[in-house]
């Protein structure tokens, strides 16, 4: 039992830290978010391409990866994407989905998120010390004493919303990790999660800027997994929201195989394409660039032509690493915490979001997870404090 648990300390101001705060300060705590930034939430902000994608219809535990699936799937059973829809909307504002199950702000606008939490942590009284990066945490009896920008303050919970590695732009550098550390726990391997991939054929230098709707497929073997949406070609390799959700499965070595004309059958291909000679039979069937590219790469064969464009293949060499990827594949072992994500090597002291040994694919899942362990953890501490 924790007891007289009264100031609650969240280090890290992005989603979970934002939510968690709002969640506690509804309890009666008194609580005061450390930033190392100069803004809260400034991750938020950028998500879903600026447009705020926060969670997803099709919800279900299959889509994340972590140490404890069962963890991750009684977490969700609790706190799903309808009670974050209803979350948000108690604070105002309106949440819709797409075709796809993303649930977007009905302005598309990712930033007023993020000003509308900032709004509640206001009304809420919340504290927030923006540029002040925690630098040590130590536990003493009776409490914790956090040391940062010169101060030590004192909290009686602390709860790490410190975010992985990816996306150093927005201060998550990993650093905050020895923090745990300090206390005991450790730190699964770290590798960068939703990122652009590298690939050893030279022929994407050419289609750099072609952008395609198409399905990928990552084989090692057999099909390890298939993706279908925006596939966007770069100088290295490719990206795009499909090659996205393929890099949470795809290692060096793997082979991508890209459909870039799913709607259209092989048999329909051919038709279109006996109707003209040279290069100038793909127009209106692929970008022109592309067509060209593919005309080449065939040796003008339109038997090949029509293979490559079914089954584009390329050669994952590796990623464009932790400064391009959204998030961050490991962190604190959920088995290292309890049902309420508190540390079994210190109690009192809390993780939430990506901190935790919890990625998800692309879409809204890795958000949602940021609120679902928020709200296990508020949850937790004034069960807590109530004994």
């Amino acid at each position: 039992m924790i007891e007289n648990m009264k100031k609650i300390a969240i280090i890290g101001g992005g989603a979970a830290g934002m939510i968690c705060a709002l969640r506690l300060a509804s309890y009666g705590f008194g609580v005061e978010i450390f930033e190392r930034g100069e803004r809260l939430g400034r991750k938020l902000s950028a998500t879903g391409n600026g447009q705020g994608n926060l969670t997803n219809l099709n919800l279900s535990a299959d889509r994340y990866f972590s140490d404890d699936p069962s963890a991750v799937e009684g977490a969700l059973s609790r706190y799903g994407a309808g009670e974050f829809i209803s979350f948000l909307e108690t604070l105002g504002g309106i949440f819709l989905p797409d075709e796809r199950g993303r649930v977007y702000p009905a302005s598309r606008q990712a930033s007023a998120v993020t000003d509308l939490l900032r709004r509640e942590l206001t009304r809420l009284g919340v504290e927030v010390r923006l540029g002040a990066y925690v630098e040590k945490l130590t536990y003493e009896k009776g409490g914790f004493i956090l040391y940062a920008a010169g101060e030590q303050v004192r909290a009686d919970a602390v709860v790490l919303c410190t975010g992985g590695k990816a996306a150093e732009n927005f201060g998550t550098d990993g650093s905050a990790f020895a923090l745990a550390k300090s206390f005991g726990h450790s730190v699964t391997e770290l590798r960068p999660a939703l990122v652009a991939l590298r690939c050893k054929e030279t022929i994407v230098r050419s289609l750099k800027g072609i952008r395609i709707d198409g399905l990928v497929r990552v084989v090692r073997g057999k099909e390890i997994y298939k993706s279908r949406g925006d596939v966007l070609f770069t100088d290295t390799g490719v990206s795009g929201d499909a090659v996205f959700r393929a890099s949470s499965y795809a290692k060096e070595g793997d082979k991508l195989l890209i459909d870039l004309l799913p709607a259209v059958s092989e048999e329909r291909l051919e038709k279109a394409l006996s109707t003209a000679r040279g290069e100038d039979c793909l127009l209106c069937v692929v970008n022109n660039g592309l067509g060209r590219a593919l005309w080449k790469e065939a040796g003008g064969d339109k038997k090949k032509v029509i293979a490559l464009i079914k089954n584009f293949p390329l050669t994952v060499s590796g990623t464009l690493g932790f400064a391009r990827a959204q998030v961050t594949r490991g962190g604190i072992p959920l088995k290292e915490t309890d049902a309420h994500f508190m540390s079994t090597k210190r109690a009192g002291l809390y993780f939430a979001g990506e901190a935790l040994n919890v990625d998800g694919e692309c879409g809204g899942y890795n958000l949602q997870w940021a609120f679902t362990s928020a709200s296990i953890v508020a949850e937790g501490i004034h069960e807590a404090d109530a004994k």
